[in-house]
């Protein structure tokens, strides 16, 4: 007998591409943001219990709008209306709705309600419910399932985590499903198993989908400065009590900000917006840091056109239950004593000053390391294409613990002393036998793999890139080595394993 949990509510999800922020000019985002705080009025007149998910995305339980309108299409269909009856007639292409059980299908549900991927769906055997009327996809709670199986992995998990699971061959939302949850909690975490989970269609077993109706909009605080403030550090003091405001606007509501936006108006109007994250959730403190980061980021006056910043808007992208960030017996966020450290340096350095590693998409081991400032969001690099082979030429196996920052030169030499070269049949001209670094004793090579070819810019033909080849060593005293070599350098350490 399947329990509540795993019978997740349906959901409507509603999404207005007109009204994201990011399809704007930035000029046009605060017309934009009044417009679509109508659209939002609108649709809670309609739905009360509706919510905002962040600009142009909203939620809400389909079980009272079906019993009021009488079935999930005449609900969907209401808030279709009602969003039409607002929005200009040039700005409604493109909005859609979906219904399916628990948030995440419905909003997958709602993206499928554009001509060309519900099309798409149709064409691949997806059951839907045709009759639905356009802009409106409606998932019956028996084919969720079998819906978000076809979908690409990169829509249930983060940026970081898809490349990952690519080079496992997991590439579908349904391979992923077939994964044992326990078997993907212990390897890859918490966040692991939520996106495990949405892509069985449930939700997260110990919280509500569908939280509160109050708007983010609701929690933002603004204020603005007259005359305008061009000292960071003036603009920080000034905003120290606003930053209170708005944590203590989300604690009397029992909410937590894990995700803000932070817009710096100047006083020619022009806009200045970037989005913060953090890895538990935000204090005053974090706000105010936020805040003379972005300020001390911005142009010069003399660039800008503008004396200084004479309005300052935060807006909460992303809450939580403050419930669901109390300390618990196994926790995977960060230690609270690490994070204290980590922020007090970061406020004297700035927000690039700290960063924590990550492995991202390349070929050489210098490409492939990052690092990302502490509570940024981690995003991988572009890939060449999600669908290509990851990376070809790359080095398999494991990475280097430590990478070189500067080529450092060695000497790889046969059991006659002479050098080791790489042939035209990219083999090695003789056994290795011993291993020189600079600085350091001669070491005899105890192991070593077949050259791993690299060729790179081969289709200019005016100046084709050399072919680079690299070699794994270990030596007699257990060290492990990744060298590279090249005609034209000989051998260079890229880094060793520790």
């Amino acid at each position: 007998m399947k329990s509540h949990e795993d019978q997740p509510a349906r959901v409507i999800a509603l999404l207005v591409p007109a009204c994201e922020p990011e399809r704007v000019a930035p000029e046009d985002r605060l017309r934009v943001e009044h417009l679509w705080a109508e659209v939002f009025a609108a649709v809670q007149r309609t739905v009360p219990g509706a919510v905002q998910l962040k600009p142009g995305h909203s939620a809400m339980r389909a079980r009272g709008p079906t019993r009021y309108y009488g079935s999930e299409t005449a609900a969907a269909q209401a808030v279709h209306d009602c969003v039409t009856g607002v929005l200009p007639d040039h700005l409604s292409e493109g909005l859609s709705i979906g219904v399916a059980n628990g948030r995440f299908a419905a909003e997958q549900a709602a993206l499928a309600a554009s001509a060309a991927i519900t099309a798409a769906a149709i064409t691949t055997g997806v059951a839907a419910n045709t009759t639905s009327p356009t802009g409106i996809h409606i998932i019956d709670a028996a084919h969720t399932t079998a819906f978000l199986s076809r979908l690409p992995i990169e829509r249930a998990v983060a940026e970081e985590f898809a490349p990952v699971l690519d080079g496992l061959g997991v590439r579908t939302l349904g391979a992923f499903a077939a994964l044992p949850e326990h078997s993907v909690l212990q390897r890859f975490g918490r966040e692991a198993q939520l996106a495990h989970r949405r892509a069985r269609g449930l939700g997260e077993p110990y919280g509500t989908e569908i939280g509160s109706g109050t708007a983010p909009h609701e929690l933002s605080v603004s204020f603005e400065f007259e005359p305008p403030l061009e000292g960071v550090d003036q603009l920080a003091f000034a905003c120290s009590g606003y930053a209170e405001k708005f944590v203590r606007g989300l604690g009397e509501r029992a909410l937590v900000c894990t995700e803000l936006r932070v817009e710096l108006i100047d006083d020619t109007q022009t806009s200045h917006e970037r989005s913060w994250s953090h890895p538990a959730n935000f204090t005053a403190s974090d706000v105010l840091n936020r805040v003379r980061w972005q300020a001390a980021s911005l142009p010069q006056a003399a660039e800008r056109g503008g004396a200084g910043v004479a309005a300052v808007r935060i807006t909460p992208e992303r809450t939580a239950p403050a419930a669901a960030h109390e300390p618990g017996l196994w926790n995977d966020a960060p230690s609270e004593r690490v994070h204290h450290q980590l922020t007090r340096v970061q406020s004297l350095l700035g927000p690039e000053g700290v960063g924590t590693g990550m492995v991202v998409g390349g070929r050489t081991s210098a490409d492939r390391q990052r690092l990302v400032p502490w509570g940024a969001k981690r995003t991988s690099a572009p890939r060449s294409g999600s669908g290509d082979a990851p990376w070809p030429g790359k080095l398999q196996g494991p990475l280097p613990n430590l990478v070189a920052t500067h080529p450092i030169f060695v000497a790889v030499l046969d059991a006659q002393d002479i050098a080791v070269t790489i042939d035209s049949d990219e083999l090695f001209s003789a056994p290795p036998e011993s291993f020189r670094a600079k600085g350091a004793p001669p070491r005899r090579v105890r192991g070593w793999s077949a050259p791993w070819p690299l060729r790179e810019g081969w289709w200019h033909s005016d100046a084709p890139a050399e072919a680079l080849y690299r070699v794994q060593f270990v030596l007699d005293n257990g060290e492990a080595w990744l060298l590279r070599y090249a005609a034209s350098d000989g051998w260079a350490a890229e880094g060793r394993y520790t």
